[in-house]
């Protein structure tokens, strides 16, 4: 036991990562279904988010969709990307195999730090959705000068 203590930096840092890892472990985004669910949602965004300079870049798989479907909304640190998959209605159609995605989706995360809202950058290319986010000033790295002292 003391080996694994030490190895994780003590006590403190040993709980800390098995809290952490238990978090992980029933966060509803790691279990939310792909693909339609029986409430019409077309399950989780496959998403990547990054640290960029003074910003955070998200980007999310969003194929086959217009753009003026995809609703982002930035409330405080927290982003939420929605929108909807038409289902096509084929008349007689019986399926072999259906995996494409059909219904509304949402998912949302929350950033480590407070942004500059009025400055994110949102573009939609070939089914990938990219965001930058600047950070705003006051969670900006600042260096503190030091003066010689008498």
């Amino acid at each position: 036991m003391y080996a694994v203590m030490h190895k994780h930096g003590g006590a403190p840092q040993l709980f800390a990562e098995l809290a952490h890892r238990h978090a992980e472990m029933f966060d509803p985004s790691v279990w939310r279904p792909i693909g339609p669910t029986p409430n019409g949602s077309a399950g989780r965004v496959p998403l990547d988010v990054y640290t960029d300079g003074d910003g955070y870049v998200v980007e999310a798989e969003l194929p086959g969709l217009n753009q003026e479907t995809i609703d982002l909304q930035m409330v405080g640190d927290t982003l939420s990307i929605a929108g909807e998959y038409r289902a096509e209605a084929a008349e007689g159609r019986q399926y072999l195999v259906q995996q494409r995605q059909a219904g509304r989706f949402q998912t949302s995360i929350t950033l480590p730090d407070a942004v500059d809202a009025a400055k994110i950058a949102a573009t939609y290319e070939q089914g990938v959705l990219r965001l930058s986010i600047p950070k705003s000033e006051a969670a900006r790295t600042t260096r503190i000068p030091l003066t010689a002292g008498k």
